[in-house]
């Protein structure tokens, strides 16, 4: 197998637009009826070969994670996203599941889809396609909403059509498209063999689009000045997290754990962490209270004075609500502070790019990002 330059490939969640509902906006006396964009649901399943010519895919997802988040938010109204990641290929698998795994259910919780995908590492491998896209479309709990956009993203450099003697990839892909899921596929190689080994074929059979990226076209990063003090605030965000119930000590310890890992990265990925963290793609509902008390149902009266934090504890229920209330009040600031300085940042790092001559527009972001935008106006 070849070996695979540095690539995208969790740059999928871009660019996105959304329909619509009726809401009331009041002019003078009177409320006028507009079109007001109403959220729509997306589930998306990213499907990773970690076979053993893959590092640099693997890598480049690493890196580039925060940066799609950030364009995601950007995007007026934003979707309401989760994720699940499997990897497959790796000989470090169950060979009874078709060497495939799934490392994170469907989650609105991004920390967790990180956690997931940083320790990945890649071994050997029988790159069995079939069966990654059959294990997405049976396991995971897809949105039943109607106007959900359900994907399947899945990449590799191998034949598609492999282990066809047990799963054909015509089958598989059509009964994705049947149970209304995409699969979009992306050939980590040259045009002309991802045509001839099924890739093209396979998104086809599943009404997806099919990519190919020139393994000499990897993945641009640029640290700015920017990012040093981007990384200081993503952690003073921290600060405004209040943690609560039985979750909170590991959701914190793994945030922290996050940041930690973008920064390891590179300055530029914790800078594009603090992007993501700034925006209203990054929830942590499950364990922070702040968070929770958007979403409907939650009734702080019904959490117990023991599952929440110390501070809190002897507050009457008009004083926590005051406190929750002043931590989210502080979190808008800093969000505020975080997104003007993100702004500066891209302007940066698009006058580098110039400068430089260097193009993204052949890279696996890009061509993922262009076929979200086209399956989500549909």
């Amino acid at each position: 197998m070849k070996a695979i330059a540095r690539l995208t490939i969790v740059a999928a969640v871009c660019g996105l637009l959304a329909g619509g509902a009726w809401a009331a906006e009041p002019t003078g006396a009177d409320a006028a009826k507009i079109r007001v964009p109403d959220p729509k649901a997306v589930d998306l399943a990213i499907c990773l070969d970690t076979s053993g010519s893959m590092s640099g895919l693997i890598e480049s997802a690493k890196q580039k994670l925060w940066a799609v988040v950030n364009e995601l938010a950007m995007q007026k109204p934003r979707p309401v996203l989760r994720v699940a990641l499997y990897h497959y290929g790796n000989s470090g698998l169950d060979p009874r599941t078709g060497w495939v795994k799934q490392l994170c259910p469907l989650t609105s919780d991004l920390d967790a889809v990180y956690g997931a995908l940083f320790p990945l590492r890649t071994n050997g491998g029988t790159e069995y396609v079939a069966r990654v896209v059959r294990a997405a479309t049976q396991e995971l709990e897809w949105s039943k909403d109607k106007r959900a956009l359900r994907i399947i993203f899945v990449a590799g450099n191998e034949p598609a059509t492999q282990d066809e003697a047990t799963y054909k990839l015509q089958d598989i892909c059509k009964g994705a498209a049947s149970n209304g899921i995409i699969v979009n596929t992306i050939h980590c190689g040259d045009d002309a063999t991802g045509r001839r080994t099924g890739w093209s074929d396979a998104a086809a059979w599943a009404d997806g689009q099919y990519a190919f990226i020139d393994q000499d076209r990897g993945t641009v990063v640029i640290n700015t000045p920017h990012d040093k003090r981007l990384a200081e605030l993503s952690a003073k965000l921290n600060t405004t997290y209040l943690g609560y119930g039985a979750k909170a000590e590991a959701g914190r310890a793994n945030q922290v754990a996050q940041d930690a890992n973008a920064a390891r990265m590179a300055p530029a990925a914790a800078a594009q962490r603090a992007g993501a963290k700034a925006s209203g793609l990054y929830t942590q509902a499950g364990w922070d209270l702040v968070d929770a008390s958007k979403q409907e149902g939650f009734e702080l009266e019904k959490v117990k004075d023991e599952d929440l934090p110390e501070e809190m504890r002897k507050m009457t229920l008009e004083e926590k609500k005051a406190h929750i209330a002043e931590m989210a009040t502080k979190r808008a600031r800093i969000q505020k502070e975080v997104q003007e300085l993100n702004a500066k940042r891209d302007v940066y790092v698009k006058e580098e790019m110039a400068k430089k001559g260097l193009n993204e527009n052949a890279s696996l972001d890009n061509a993922l990002r262009e076929a979200i935008r086209t399956q989500y106006n549909k």
